[in-house]
């Protein structure tokens, strides 16, 4: 089913670099080894610890594309819930299923065959009462649309997706269940799990046209460049949530984000000027009130900040 992701770059010596650890468990405090200076992530790591000392959990993974030096990472082999980040891979079967002829990009899907959920999502407002496949690829890219993604996990199934995440190379990714709008105890307590380093790995490698061939990874990030939700890293960005493929600035941005009750995760690709980065972070958060929501998104924005100033 394709070619395995490459081996993710080990760090290099001397590259300007951050380290955080998970502060709950030691009682300590996050060392910071950031560089000072323009191209360090001293506000991230700041925030990451107040996070952590607070008792949320969190995954960071930043990777220049260029040089392959880990500039920022903390907690990235920890496996969290990430949400709807994690139906990337099931994007990559799909565009792999229409690549060698196994799916029909046309083939269309009746909504009321499919599990419904009424919290969320575009399709349910549509008159239309079926879709094609690669009009429901679209949707779950650009709007984490659940019913457009329980349609197309149906029709592909989790074996083929089990295998392909097997096949990238991705031990600790999984898509453990549909979207639900109430998930009870016989049901996988997450729709997707996965780790920072890895799902950095996946988009980078993305952009780099090595997951499945140059086809397969081309589609799937023309429609993760569609996505519409640029409020939490790329709120810095200045991108128009609605048209940000050709941004007339130079900037290159995909992107997917995640959000649970108590979880926000995102993982992408921001290039500028002057270099380029995979990153992903993932928060868990008890989501008492919209002031815990906010400091959670918070320190998405900052890294928002600090990776357009390491890219420009």
């Amino acid at each position: 089913m394709g070619s395995s992701l490459p081996p993710f770059p080990e760090p290099v010596d001397g590259a300007p670099s951050a380290t955080v650890r998970r502060s709950q468990r030691s009682g300590r405090r996050l060392p910071r080894r950031a560089a000072i200076g323009r191209r360090s992530f001293v506000a991230t790591l700041k925030a990451l610890e107040e996070l952590a000392d607070a008792g949320a959990q969190v995954s960071v993974h930043v990777v220049d594309l260029d040089t392959h030096h880990h500039v920022l990472s903390g907690d990235d082999h920890v496996t969290l819930p990430i949400a709807g980040l994690g139906i990337v891979p099931l994007l990559i079967e799909v565009a792999a299923g229409f690549e060698d002829g196994s799916l029909d990009p046309l083939e269309i899907v009746e909504r009321s065959a499919i599990d419904q959920v009424a919290t969320a999502g575009i399709w349910r407002h549509l008159r239309a009462p079926a879709l094609p496949l690669t009009d429901l690829a679209v949707l779950a890219a650009t709007a984490g649309d659940p019913i457009a993604v329980n349609a197309l996990l149906q029709r592909v199934g989790h074996d083929r997706v089990r295998a392909r995440i097997e096949d990238l190379g991705l031990a600790r990714t999984a898509i453990l269940d549909r979207f639900r709008d109430d998930r009870g105890p016989d049901d996988a307590p997450h729709v997707a799990v996965g780790t920072s380093r890895e799902l950095a790995g996946l988009f980078s490698a993305l952009v780099n046209s090595a997951v499945v061939d140059a086809a397969v990874s081309a589609q799937v990030s023309e429609w993760l460049s569609l996505n519409q939700d640029l409020s939490l890293v790329a709120a810095p960005t200045g991108l128009d949530p609605f048209a940000h493929d050709h941004d007339q600035h130079g900037l290159l941005f995909i992107n997917k984000t995640g959000r649970d009750r108590g979880v926000r995760a995102e993982a992408g690709v921001l290039a500028g000027p002057r270099s380029g980065v995979a990153y992903a972070m993932i928060v868990c958060f008890d989501d008492l009130s919209i002031a815990h929501r906010l400091r959670a998104h918070d320190v998405f924005r900052l890294l928002g900040v600090e990776l357009m100033e390491y890219t420009h």
